[in-house]
């Protein structure tokens, strides 16, 4: 049994999305750093509501 196998030259960007990496990477991070200072406050917050 043969198995069909397409072969196609790395260097050929065909169904390559044109991305911005470093764009991408900063948005994570500074999504991430934003959920966490939030969550963060919101904590500090909440405990001096608990506690007063």
């Amino acid at each position: 049994m043969e198995a069909k196998v397409y072969l196609n030259d790395p260097r050929e960007h065909v169904n390559e999305e044109p991305r911005d990496d470093f764009g991408d990477l900063m948005l994570g991070f500074g999504g991430m750093f934003l959920f966490l200072a939030v969550l963060f406050f919101g904590m500090i917050i909440i405990k001096f509501i608990v506690s007063g």
